[in-house]
């Protein structure tokens, strides 16, 4: 399957590029500096040039599935946020369901939409993160909604605990990534919002509970 991660320089879509090579995928690498090309070569990826706040269709075209992992970076303000997290997701949701592709999987965040169960200073952000979310909600996408917890950078277990609203906990960004991923070939998992943190559950099972 041919795969394009937004996103990719990042720590999650980095991983999503390592373990989307090693699952036998073809992992497309959507970055904005042509310095960040080797890194994805070396994981596996082809890197593709792209701003996810302008077109985007061509870095798209050919895909069979999307996902996005791209993140304005907690040391920018709250127009970044803006134009990344929220602008730039539906962007790429809007190119992906022009071209036909059905397959959307995003990386969102606990409490996403739902700010008043965040932290004070995460507000603004889940804020963005929901409007995303509901606009690729509305689309004709086969869409999945990952809200992980806090993210870590620990082994990975790949044993997680999903549900609609999650008491707050952590989850090593592995776990995330490969949860992501194992949504691609799970349709239980399609058309579905889950929160999720670590947990006693194998991945591939967890995803078939969710209702």
């Amino acid at each position: 399957m041919k795969v394009l991660v937004a996103g990719a320089n990042g720590h999650t879509g980095r991983l999503l590029i390592q373990y989307l090579k090693e699952d036998g995928h073809e992992p497309y690498g959507l970055i904005r500096k042509e310095d960040q090309k080797a890194i994805i070569e070396n994981l596996g990826g082809t890197p593709v040039l792209a701003d996810l706040t302008k077109d985007v269709g061509y870095a798209v075209k050919g895909m069979d599935a999307v996902m996005f992992a791209a993140g304005s970076g907690s040391r920018t303000g709250p127009e970044q946020t803006e134009a990344v997290d929220r602008d730039g997701a539906i962007n790429l949701a809007k190119a992906t369901e022009n071209l036909g592709i059905k397959k959307f999987v995003m990386l969102s965040g606990m409490a996403a939409g739902e700010p008043e169960r965040g932290p004070e200073e995460l507000k603004h952000y889940l804020e963005m993160k929901g409007e995303a979310d509901e606009f690729l909600k509305n689309t004709e996408l086969d869409y999945t909604i990952v809200r992980p917890g806090g993210l870590t950078h620990e082994d990975g277990t790949s044993k997680i605990k999903v549900g609609q609203s999650l008491e707050r906990g952590t989850i090593p960004r592995a776990d995330v990534a490969k949860t992501m991923i194992a949504v691609l070939q799970e349709p239980n998992a399609y058309h579905k919002t889950f929160e999720m943190i670590s947990g006693d559950t194998q991945i591939e099972d967890a995803l078939r509970t969710l209702s």
